[in-house]
């Protein structure tokens, strides 16, 4: 092994030292791909081509000026430190099911939970991978962005009413990083238990303020 002229290790791996080498360097300064392509000494459609598919990975991510940063994937272990607490309040605050989601691709992936103690409960543990397409609340926060539901830009949450599961509701919100949603809070609960107006009017603004506390947190990490 290495160093390049630019200081990046070496290990002959060539793909895996190009990604590395962005990561590095765009850690260290922000910048488009022509102006990577240069730095790194990359033909501009390499540059492009490596940096659109870490984006599509969640390992870069890329600003309305076009520059490229490092991406959402790497805030999956701060998410883990600073939620289970944030979790576990909402949990004894409403009895039900609260977890964080992130985006994998075309799924979602549930990277910290607090389940209900209720026997009758929403439960997809940490670990689980559910398609996006599968919509509920946090696939379609994770899949819009912010804000989360254009019809209501006031709001800052989604519900989903026997959209995933008949008889299953649940109310998201956006974790933000950076002016980029990195996560989705849930909060799930049996519909038997939900009040006639829903589960956003319900439990909406606790999830929405336990968003924001998440936020906060990952900042100190």
């Amino acid at each position: 092994m290495r160093d390049d002229e630019q200081g990046n290790l070496v290990t002959g791996v060539g793909v895996i030292d190009r990604a590395v080498a962005i990561l590095d360097t765009v850690e260290r300064t922000p910048m488009g791909a022509s102006e990577l392509a240069r730095h790194l000494g990359l033909s501009v459609p390499t540059a492009q081509r490596l940096a659109a598919s870490m984006v599509k990975h969640g390992l870069l991510r890329r600003d309305r000026h076009g520059r490229y940063h490092v991406g959402r994937r790497f805030t999956s272990s701060g998410l883990i430190t600073v939620a289970g607490p944030v979790l576990d309040d909402l949990r004894a605050r409403t009895g039900e099911t609260a977890a964080v989601w992130v985006r994998r691709g075309e799924h979602r992936l549930c990277v910290a939970c607090a389940e209900s103690e209720a026997e009758l409960r929403a439960s997809l543990p940490v670990g689980s991978r559910v398609p996006l397409a599968g919509r509920g609340s946090a696939a379609r926060i994770l899949e819009a962005g912010d804000p989360p539901d254009p019809a209501h830009p006031e709001r800052r949450w989604l519900e989903s009413v026997s959209e995933r599961m008949l008889g299953l509701s649940s109310v998201s919100a956006p974790v933000r990083l950076n002016d980029e949603v990195v996560a989705a809070l849930c909060l799930s609960a049996p519909l038997s238990r939900v009040d006639k107006e829903g589960p956003g009017h319900q439990y909406g603004d606790l999830v929405v303020a336990g968003a924001e506390r998440i936020e906060k947190l990952i900042m100190s990490v």
